[in-house]
């Protein structure tokens, strides 16, 4: 059962019905065969749905809190009895649904329910357990999974919130040492992510705020994982921000840190980990203009890539796929000013890159109409300009990307007699207004 459920999962997912992999054990379904079984996450109660043909409570599972019309608008969260703070009234809905509301298409009656203030100031000793932890870490991944759909400007506030409340029940809960690791581990990971979402949304300032207190908790914890996976960020928005060599130093220091990822002698972080540091660095040599270290690391990152993935791969490489490594050295290239080559590579990125990416194409996308603009090929890059804003109407709210589009604009200036550019530009203008 366990081996079906997981091909069932992996066909969804490249079907894009799942946002992230999704695996079963054979443990997993004893503890749901057993007398009082535990809710399944979001994911796993998707593929348990499409494989049974039977909602959870059919299955026979208890939801821990009520199921959403995810076609209706968002309800406000009940109040909680004097005395008890329930952190399961303000669970997060259906990833659909949180990307309706916060977009504002979703019709809602006002604030996302686990935005309320009210929410992270319950009293002291507030009870947090093993489903409490369990539905902290669901809503950060369906923070992940909007981020990955329509940009860190979207998620920005309410992760912002989210981290909140766990700080507030870190602070002021009432849980075993077991679960105050857990919290803490919690906490570490969506200081990291919000350094993520920040930087996305182009608040510099903040992101880097957040990223360095997420390195100084992972630090601290010795959590070398979460060490790994902020100094990649912080090395990719050492790029952005022009400064190419402190992004080298960031991708080294993670690789050191990856290199410790396991206790064990020699054990090291899973490939896809060791590829995306190593495009990081290879990133930061393209722009210092380190050709032979540049090409070094980019055959590193395409080595690491060919050895798959594995079970032991965290969830915040699942974007790392064929599409996002091949967009990376695209990026990289174009800012080393090989034009031509990035133009291939950035070309196929776009071409392949999965509709749940849609930040990730777009990006690839808004790059490559700057590459073919520097090929001297206008035409092509008023297509890509076109088909990225396709995406922004649906949806895509990136600030990264927005950003490279006015950028477009600008640079389109001197072509201003075609007509084809007069509709971009004049389209762009709308989107800035």
């Amino acid at each position: 059962m366990a081996e079906k459920l997981s091909d069932l999962a992996e066909a969804m997912r490249r079907d894009g019905r799942l946002s992230r992999d999704v695996r079963f054990s054979a443990r997993q379904i004893r503890r749901w065969e057993s007398a009082d079984p535990p809710y399944p996450r979001p994911a796993h109660r998707t593929v348990l749905q499409e494989y049974f043909n039977r909602t959870p409570g059919q299955l026979g599972f208890a939801s821990p809190v009520p199921s959403p019309d995810r076609t209706a608008a968002v309800p406000a969260p009940p109040t909680p009895p004097a005395g008890r703070h329930d952190l399961r009234a303000g669970a997060l809905p259906g990833g659909e649904a949180v990307a309706a509301a916060a977009t504002g298409t979703g019709g809602g009656p006002g604030p996302l329910p686990w935005t309320v203030p009210a929410l992270s100031r319950g009293p002291r000793g507030s009870k947090v357990g093993i489903d409490e932890v369990e539905l902290l870490k669901a809503t950060a991944r369906d923070h992940d999974a909007i981020d990955q759909r329509l940009g860190g400007e979207v998620v920005w506030r309410s992760a912002h919130a989210h981290l909140g409340l766990v700080r507030h029940l870190c602070e002021q809960g009432s849980y075993s040492d077991a679960i105050g690791e857990e919290l803490t581990l919690v906490a570490g990971r969506l200081t990291t992510s919000l350094g993520w979402y920040g930087y996305d949304a182009d608040r510099q300032a903040e992101a880097r705020i957040c990223l360095s207190e997420g390195l100084n908790a992972a630090m601290l914890r010795g959590d070398a994982a979460l060490a790994t996976r902020t100094l990649t960020i912080l090395a990719r928005q050492a790029i952005d921000l022009g400064a190419p060599r402190e992004a080298v130093r960031f991708a080294r220091s993670a690789h050191q840190r990856a290199l410790a990822w396991r206790s064990r002698p020699r054990a090291k972080a899973p490939p896809r980990v060791m590829a995306l540091v190593a495009i990081r660095e290879a990133h930061g040599h393209a722009a210092t203009g380190d050709g032979p270290a540049f090409e070094s690391a980019v055959t590193r990152a395409w080595t690491a890539f060919a050895r798959g993935t594995t079970d032991d791969d965290p969830s915040w490489v699942a974007f790392l796929n064929e599409a996002e490594l091949t967009c990376l050295e695209g990026m990289a290239r174009a800012d080393a000013r090989q034009h031509d080559r990035a133009v291939r590579l950035l070309e196929r990125a776009g071409r392949i890159q999965s509709a749940r990416f849609a930040r990730n194409r777009g990006m690839s996308l808004v790059r490559l109409a700057d590459a073919t603009l520097a090929c001297g090929r206008v035409d092509h890059a008023v297509a890509a300009g076109q088909e990225t804003l396709n995406l922004v109407d649906l949806g895509l709210s990136s600030a990264r990307v927005l950003r490279r589009l006015t950028s477009l604009a600008r640079d389109l200036a001197p072509y201003a007699d075609s007509v084809p550019v007069r509709d971009l530009r004049a389209r762009l203008a709308g989107l800035t207004a």
